[in-house]
């Protein structure tokens, strides 16, 4: 006698008891990050039209008047006009049916001199999420994307954003934190430049500290090819030296000063590179590594600062260093613990907190 199984039927948790004034309270919450996250996209092109940078002025302004001063479509400046008065960009008086910049968004949308200049993170953030649906396909996988696979938004945005702080705390704070360095690069040193992107931190550096000379490097190509070109702009071609090479192979020894700025995290190998960073400096050198700001523990970095970067980390970082070899994954907020564990299996016996902003924590490692 045969039996036959019949089919179960999956069983389902009973329904939690739900807060309707909660559940609303979420949905206008989901209209809100609906709202930013076009906005993100707005603001790109509020910047990449000169809307801002016409308004700078704080002088009242009609969608005809700001699409004749820009030489755009009055349809669509009047939208987005709208749309910035919506979400606390711009002032409205409804009186005279005009727009205003105010002078505080002015200074983080229009001054390139501002340590609070954000385009640039807008544009980052823009071509992040137009790469997402490539990051989904890796998440089914667990391959990665590469640096060098993402969109120009991506590269100049990222410049963008962290020139400017680099702008505004290297010379003035971080280099003066690090014990000794600024009289070794008055004096004249010899610093490599790890991971450096388009060049501005070396190139800001190189134009400080006339007497010392710089390498940096970067595994893109395409980024080191307008590092070069910025050099020779700013007239620091005679000691600035860029190269195509992975943070595991840079060139050169004996090196008084490696900078890594906002890059080791996105690394495959980060020991690898810090045993190479311990291999090329001096045996009195100093290694700055400059990081996203974020603590030890995911609660610490549950705030607007970490939210961000938790987004990039998904979205940006850590499949960029899944797709080299080793592929650790850091993850933008690994934290001072993390890299200070790099740091040391690496063979660097000294490692320090030094200084902080709200986006960066800078370090100073030495063996």
């Amino acid at each position: 006698m045969t039996t036959t199984e019949l089919p179960t039927t999956p069983v389902r948790p009973a329904p939690r008891p739900i807060d309707p004034e909660k559940l609303m309270a979420f949905v206008f919450r989901a209209v809100d990050e609906v709202g930013a996250s076009l906005n993100t996209a707005l603001v790109v092109m509020g910047d990449a039209l000169g809307y801002y940078r016409t308004m700078a002025d704080g002088a009242s302004i009609t969608p005809s008047e700001l699409a004749e001063r820009t030489g755009t479509d009055e349809h669509y400046a009047r939208e987005w006009l709208a749309a910035q008065a919506a979400g606390n960009y711009l002032d409205y008086d409804p009186a005279t049916r005009t727009y205003t910049l105010p002078a505080e968004q002015a200074a983080a949308l229009t001054d390139e001199t501002s340590p609070a200049y954000l385009p640039g993170f807008f544009q980052l953030t823009h071509g992040t999420v137009r790469d997402a649906a490539a990051v989904i396909g890796a998440a089914r996988t667990g391959d990665g994307i590469g640096w060098h696979a993402h969109n120009g938004d991506v590269h100049v945005g990222c410049e963008r954003f962290f020139r400017t702080m680099y702008n505004a705390h290297l010379i003035g704070e971080w280099l003066p934190a690090l014990e000794g360095v600024v009289e070794k690069l008055e004096r004249g040193a010899t610093v490599a430049d790890v991971g450096c992107g388009h060049g501005a931190s070396t190139i800001l550096m190189a134009r400080t500290f006339p007497r010392s000379t710089f390498v940096g490097s970067d595994y893109h190509e395409g980024s080191i090819a307008i590092a070069r070109r910025r050099a020779e702009q700013a007239g620091v071609a005679d000691r600035v030296r860029f190269e195509v090479a992975p943070a595991t192979e840079f060139t050169g020894s004996g090196h008084d000063l490696v900078t890594t700025f906002d890059a080791l995290h996105d690394m495959g190998d980060p020991v690898g590179a810090a045993r190479h960073v311990r291999h090329t400096l001096a045996d009195d050198g100093t290694w700055m590594i400059v990081e996203p700001m974020a603590g030890d523990h995911v609660e610490d970095n549950l705030n607007p600062v970490g939210r961000a970067y938790y987004g990039f980390s998904t979205l940006l970082c850590t499949p960029a260093s899944l797709s080299q070899d080793v592929g650790l994954a850091l993850g933008t907020q690994a934290g001072p613990a993390r890299i200070r564990d790099v740091a040391t299996t690496a063979g660097f016996r000294r490692f320090a907190a030094v200084a902080n902003t709200p986006f960066n924590n800078v370090l100073e490692v030495r063996p």
